[in-house]
């Protein structure tokens, strides 16, 4: 019965990975009409629409703290969001989510400290170098924003943290959702009323938003039931992989074997730090 429930829950994990990112493939569609940031817009109303009967963000009980440090998550996110998008844009599916996936792994280096972690960091760092490396055609804007997406991300897993621990079940995480919408609400309306944009490209940046952030997000919460946090870190390495793939099939983005290379160094390196933190847990 548990070997079932740890394969059922790696399956649920690694499809809720995959689902994020045909999601994103799928928003990039729409950026020749609505823009990374009307796809954005679209997708955070989207999500909200179906986090947020999930967590069910009351104000009632929450003190003036926890609001701000929701009000922090909302804004983190947004950032994070628009970032990524824009990365995408600019270097592609597979590159942007690969550098956006450096914030986490420089958290669990920097906050373990150990001889093997500090040595899967500077392997991530040669992956980084590998990935990016400066030539004539090397668009530093958009490593640029990868990077801050990284930064972003790292930001959010900390308030994250410090929100749940505070809060009962996701509702800062919904209520983060909340805020990140109505941000975005004043520019979606104003940029899809100065352009109007059609149907098609709608319906693929909605499907961005349940594909990439509401379905994962209900399917790994049914995934962490039956897998450990560490197994279930390590299995969020495939992101990289994922984007590649979807990059390459939905937005026929090929990788040279260097930057597959690149890849593939920075998602040994989140592996094995996320998977010696749960063996060092477990004795």
């Amino acid at each position: 019965m548990r070997r079932t429930g740890l394969a059922r829950g790696t399956a649920l994990a690694l499809g809720a990975s995959a689902s994020n990112q045909i999601g994103a493939g799928l928003g990039a569609l729409a950026f020749p009409a609505i823009g990374p940031l009307g796809v954005v817009a679209v997708r955070q109303l989207v999500a909200v629409a179906v986090l947020t009967p999930l967590g069910r963000p009351r104000l009632r009980g929450i003190s003036w703290a926890d609001r701000r440090l929701i009000l922090a998550l909302g804004l983190i996110f947004s950032v994070m969001n628009a970032t990524l998008y824009l990365a995408i844009e600019r270097i592609g599916l597979g590159l942007a989510i690969t550098l956006e996936f450096l914030g986490p792994l420089v958290l669990a280096v920097v906050a373990s400290r150990r001889l093997l972690d500090l040595l899967c960091g500077l392997l991530a760092a040669v992956g980084v170098v590998v990935l990016v490396a400066p030539g004539p055609s090397t668009d530093l804007l958009g490593i640029a924003l990868g990077l801050v997406a990284a930064a972003s991300w790292a930001s959010y897993v900390l308030l994250n943290r410090s929100l749940g621990r505070r809060l009962p079940g996701v509702r800062g995480a919904a209520g983060a959702s909340v805020v990140s919408a109505v941000i975005w609400i004043p520019f979606g309306a104003a940029w899809f009323i100065a352009h109007p944009p059609p149907l098609w490209a709608l319906a693929l940046a909605a499907a961005c938003g349940l594909l990439a952030s509401a379905l994962p997000f209900a399917v790994d919460m049914i995934a962490l039931r039956s897998l450990p946090t560490g197994l279930f870190s390590t299995l969020q390495s495939m992101h990289p992989v994922w984007a590649a793939v979807a990059g390459l099939v939905i937005l026929q983005q090929v990788l040279t074997p260097r930057e597959w290379l690149g890849i593939g160094l920075i998602v040994l390196s989140n592996a094995a730090v996320t998977s010696a933190g749960l063996l060092r847990r477990q004795g």
